[in-house]
């Protein structure tokens, strides 16, 4: 008998918007196989967090999140969620509370982008006046413009279909989304894109998310949490980011992220997560012999030029006084511009394009935050005492 068939089927679960997800001991052999796809996997998904799951091929990643919605059935273990084990509802079920994304995006060709978000809400026996107001939100959410719900997925490019898809997965507002490879397929400027996409949409919607890569700089990127397997499926380390860089378990999960793991620790913070040097500053009309005292007073060879709202207009080398008062002119322009939500990688990149010399950081409205030098992006990176 089919283990669907002997699931209890209570109806449709109430869940919250956002429901914790946790393996315990689980284990999955296929018949015939000489060793199991999965072996005695035990980690737990806070609510509203994304967890990644990343590993060599042949680790048992996709089987683990096909697992979850019973897409196939564990061996041994148990899969809980929202405290509750999988197994008490039918796999059909199931399937259709849980959001799925996959890298092929799955759009139905024939079906209009409305009807293919609608999807999940008509299986659910949603009214036409619900689907239709929920097809609206997710499209505003989403970023597309409500014209093009009753165009087809053939005219729409990979990214838009992309947003498709992931809409249709928030359809039925889940408690869980599980996304395989979800942009896998993507040129790697849309997939950046993307990926700061989904970032932001997360921050709104704060589902709890499974998302499969085989790309540690992707699961660094996206995830709360990584869960990195071995071939096997055994887990290796189940750590947030920064702690997965910063202490690997053993030489499997250091090699797995890279020697250059303390680099890439830059990427998961941000300028707004440091204490910014102070900028030596002159403003528009500013006295000569005033700015080259404020100069010789701090030791600075060069001040940033301000203007009347306090946004950065240039630098001025202490050299270029000719004794009039500051001028627009007399600032070279500056070669680039950071705001508090810049990652200290793009900062690091960003001062050593411009000569190592320190980068002028703004607020969101571009008033001058202040600099950001090598010195202190190198001892962001230290451990603390």
């Amino acid at each position: 008998m089919n283990s669907e068939d002997t699931a209890q089927n209570e109806g449709p679960t109430a869940y919250p918007s956002a429901a914790p997800l946790e393996f315990r001991s689980v284990g999955k052999r296929y018949p015939g196989a000489d060793r199991p796809a999965i072996e005695d996997l035990s980690f737990a998904v806070p609510a509203g967090e994304i967890c990644v799951l990343v590993g060599p091929s042949g680790c048992g990643k996709t089987t683990a999140m096909r697992l979850v919605n019973r897409m196939i059935d564990m061996t041994s273990g148990e899969i809980l969620l929202d405290g509750k084990s999988i197994t008490t509802r039918k796999g059909s079920d199931l399937r259709r509370e849980i959001g799925y994304v996959i890298q092929q995006i799955g759009l139905f060709p024939h079906l209009t982008i409305a009807q293919n978000v609608a999807t999940v809400p008509k299986l659910l026996g949603w009214d036409k006046h619900r689907t239709e107001r929920r097809v609206a939100e997710l499209m505003e959410l989403i970023g597309l413009d409500p014209d093009l719900g009753a165009r087809y997925p053939g005219q729409l490019s990979g990214g838009q279909r992309q947003r498709v898809g992931v809409a249709r997965a928030l359809a039925a507002d889940p408690p869980l989304m599980l996304m395989d490879e979800p942009f896998g397929a993507i040129d790697p400027i849309n997939r950046a894109r993307l990926q700061n996409e989904f970032l932001r949409l997360q921050s709104q919607i704060r589902k709890t998310i499974v998302f499969v890569t085989h790309d540690i700089d992707e699961a660094i990127k996206m995830g709360d949490r990584i869960a990195i397997l071995r071939e096997g499926g055994h887990l290796a380390q189940f750590a947030t980011p920064d702690e997965l860089l910063a202490a690997p378990a053993d030489d499997f999960v250091a090699k797995f992220v890279g020697a250059d793991r303390g680099l890439k620790r830059l990427t998961l913070s941000r300028l707004a997560d440091v204490e910014l040097a102070d900028a030596n500053v002159a403003h528009i009309g500013t006295p000569a012999e005033e700015a080259r005292r404020i100069a010789q007073q701090h030791g600075a060879n060069e001040l940033v030029v301000l203007d009347s709202a306090e946004q950065p207009i240039g630098r001025l080398p202490i050299e270029r006084l000719n004794g009039l008062p500051v001028a627009a002119e007399d600032a070279e322009p500056l070669a680039a511009i950071a705001g508090r939500d810049t990652s200290l990688h793009d900062a690091l990149s960003l001062v050593v394009a411009d000569r190592n010399r320190p980068l002028v950081v703004v607020e969101a409205d571009g008033r001058l935050a202040g600099l950001v030098s090598l010195e202190l992006i190198s001892n962001s990176l230290r451990p603390p005492e």
